[in-house]
């Protein structure tokens, strides 16, 4: 096979399952890791991959600045995350159980879409969906304390961290940045992924809501490895490949 050949397959395996990384590209190619990654250098010369350590993501995916505020994500996939938030309804914990609250615009809506007469024990880093909870009558809302992040509203460091240590809930409702085979799931800042994490090893149960522009997106901090996701719902943009992918990680994928 010529170099353009290879650099060719390379780069579409790259584009079909969000990553790649040197080692196993080396042994499909059976050429040598230096030898790959000159093949690297090369996409991303041209735009057509971006290098991480390791190995290589789709151009693009990795983001660690410019991160969105509350407002500027609240006005983008608008029906995506409300179709989202209406389908992890059926994922509540029954009468009597504990949810986990994750802070972002998509647990916000579905958090808004709580049953009435339903009786639960609500646990929350975010101010956001704390506010919008307090109506209701049925839910015992535990706000967990911290330093409050202005970007996101969302209560972090380690006194938020050792606060949810203590827990244990039947189902944590996890929002990310970013989800991919090679990085887990992600998000920009390192606080917020250390908090994400704490929800992750409270939760029985752990449902990601994320839109499809999430997918195959890696963000500067990995807090949660695919195998610890029991349920992602998702929209229909979600690319088929990737979604098989997921499945054979042990994740339930719903389409919204």
């Amino acid at each position: 096979m010529y170099a353009e050949e290879r650099q060719r397959a390379i780069a579409d395996q790259v584009r079909a399952h969000g990553r790649a990384s040197v080692t196993a590209l080396a042994d499909r190619f059976d050429v040598t890791s230096e030898t790959v990654r000159r093949d690297l250098a090369v996409l991303e010369r041209s735009g057509s991959v971006q290098r991480v350590h390791g190995g290589a993501v789709k151009a693009g995916t990795v983001e660690v600045v410019n991160e969105l505020g509350l407002a500027q994500r609240e006005s983008s996939q608008t029906a995506e995350k409300a179709a989202i938030a209406r389908a992890a309804i059926r994922f509540l914990p029954s009468d009597g159980g504990s949810v986990i609250f994750d802070a972002g615009t998509t647990t916000y809506q579905a958090a808004k879409l709580l049953p009435a007469d339903r009786r639960l024990t609500v646990i929350s880093t975010s101010l956001q969906l704390g506010q919008a909870l307090t109506a209701h009558e049925r839910a015992t809302l535990l706000m967990v304390g911290g330093r409050v992040r202005g970007l996101t509203q969302a209560a972090v460091g380690a006194e938020t961290v050792a606060a949810l240590g203590k827990m244990r809930a039947s189902v944590a409702f996890l929002g990310t940045n970013g989800i991919s085979e090679g990085h887990g799931l992600s998000t920009p800042d390192a606080e917020e992924a250390s908090v994400k994490s704490a929800i992750v090893a409270a939760a029985q149960r752990v449902v990601v809501l994320a839109d499809s522009s999430k997918m195959g997106r890696e963000d500067f901090s990995s807090f949660a490895p695919l195998d610890e996701v029991d349920v992602l719902i998702t929209d229909d943009g979600i690319d088929p490949e990737f979604s098989a992918a997921l499945s054979a990680h042990g994740i339930e994928v719903v389409i919204a």
